[in-house]
């Protein structure tokens, strides 16, 4: 049995991993078990230099990164929400516009447009050890940017509706949101190349 890192400090965020990936490919969960194939999921919150570029290279900055201060096999996450109407901004940088101007910030930062559709994209990385290539998984939702409802101990989830849902995320039941999220799609690929090993 290999153990793989997650590396996250958001407990929020570690429970819908395990949750996701232990679960059958239609959101079914199949146990409440960290275990994936041969892989034991742990977490572990580290530190690490967030540098600026396309989520692609800020993720796989962050899986090296993570790899050496770890020694071994570490999955990462990068979570995008780019406006449409911003040419996909604020895009990776998504966490520090929410710290910097809150939920209702976001929402009237699209007032002037009529396009209030959004990308959410997350993408996870996983590297095997120090020095060793990134593999990329990602995946994408589309939505629309709304006045905040339901909880919000989770992120922008309150202000993010998915197309074709009269709901936000947060306001979603778990397994209606684990079977359609970004995160979601990203997993399911994660998932099966992990159960391929």
């Amino acid at each position: 049995m290999s153990t793989i890192t997650f590396v996250t400090g958001n407990p929020n965020k570690l429970k819908e991993v395990i949750q996701i990936l232990s679960s059958s490919e239609d959101g079914a969960a199949t146990s409440d078990s960290n275990k994936v194939g041969k892989f034991t999921i742990t977490n572990k919150s580290i530190d690490l230099d967030e540098v600026q570029g396309t989520i692609e290279e800020v993720t796989i900055h962050k899986a090296k990164s993570a790899a050496e201060v770890i020694g071994g096999p570490v999955l990462v996450e990068d979570t995008c929400l780019g406006f449409r109407a911003y040419n996909d901004l604020p895009g990776p940088y998504i966490k520090w516009f929410l710290l910097s101007v809150g939920l209702d910030g976001l929402v009237k930062m699209l007032l002037g447009f009529e396009d209030k559709l959004a990308n959410a994209i997350c993408t996870f990385g996983y590297c095997e050890g120090p020095g060793k290539e990134v593999k990329i998984f990602q995946g994408r939702t589309e939505g629309n940017i709304v006045p905040s409802r339901g909880p919000t101990n989770f992120g922008w989830d309150s202000v993010f509706e998915p197309v074709g849902f009269e709901q936000t995320y947060a306001e979603m039941d778990k397994s209606v949101k684990n079977t359609i999220s970004h995160r979601f799609r990203a997993l399911d690929k994660v998932r099966d190349f992990l159960l391929s090993q």
